[in-house]
């Protein structure tokens, strides 16, 4: 059995998730998130955000 990655990423979409189907009738969801995170750089707080293309089957 071939290995596999889990992600767990908590964000806001940055379009509406877009459904569609494979020939064989597998649906595949896809949309945008950001992911932000806040740290502390010397005195400031900074905000770092990384913007993720998902692609959901099944």
């Amino acid at each position: 059995m071939a290995g596999f990655n889990k992600v767990i990423l908590m964000g806001n979409l940055t379009r509406n998730p877009e459904l569609r189907y494979t020939p064989s009738g597998t649906p595949v969801a896809s949309f945008g998130l950001a992911v932000s995170r806040r740290f502390k750089q010397g005195d400031d707080l900074k905000e770092e955000v990384c913007f993720v293309d998902i692609v959901v089957f099944g």
